[in-house]
């Protein structure tokens, strides 16, 4: 009988590779390919650089313009007849301080908050100040959609009812330059 040898014998041929394959060529791209693709990293570029511009410029704007508003209401309540809102500021001051405040200088405090809030919006000074002056104002600029509803959208919507509603523009407005003001910060998504 014979024993087998222990010794294992090992293969010097190359193990089977996997099959590779090469990538089939892409064709060049055509003219207006090329075209499209400087488009759109031109479209890319202008998107971003004008988030950068309304993140760093349109709260400032926003309050400004917000500022210029109440500015100019209010110097017109200080006219009497000069301004569409004249009688509707002093109905609504003078229900809300149950007619302790009665209407003439409602119109008169009405003016001089207004001014007041406009001041700070447009110069950026107290304007914490401002700003809690203009929530105070907020409840009285609003207030006649419920005093006064009936008469403001009675019969559909009034000219005054109109005017009072443009109000939550301004409510939302002052809403966002009111939380950059406490310490929000805008900033682009990347």
């Amino acid at each position: 009988m014979s024993v087998a040898d222990p010794v294992r014998r090992t293969s010097t041929a190359p193990a089977p590779s996997a099959p590779t394959t090469t990538p089939a060529p892409t064709p060049p791209l055509t003219r207006s390919q090329r075209l499209a693709g400087r488009v759109a990293r031109w479209a890319d570029t202008a998107a971003t650089a004008l988030a950068l511009f309304l993140t760093r410029w349109s709260v400032p704007a926003l309050r400004v313009a917000l500022g210029l508003v109440f500015l100019g209401f209010g110097a017109l309540k200080l006219f009497p007849g000069a301004s569409p809102a004249e009688t509707i500021a002093a109905r609504t001051v003078e229900t809300l301080t149950l007619g302790l405040v009665p209407g003439a200088a409602a119109v008169v405090l009405t003016a001089l908050m207004e001014i007041f809030i406009g001041i700070t919006l447009v110069s950026g000074r107290l304007l914490r100040l401002g700003l809690l002056v203009l929530a105070v104002a907020m409840v009285g600029i609003l207030s006649p959609v419920a005093l006064f509803g009936a008469e403001l959208f009675g019969q559909g919507v009034t000219l005054m009812g109109q005017y009072v509603l443009k109000d939550v523009v301004l409510v939302a407005g002052a809403a966002v330059v009111a939380a950059v003001a406490l310490g929000a910060r805008l900033r682009r998504e990347a």
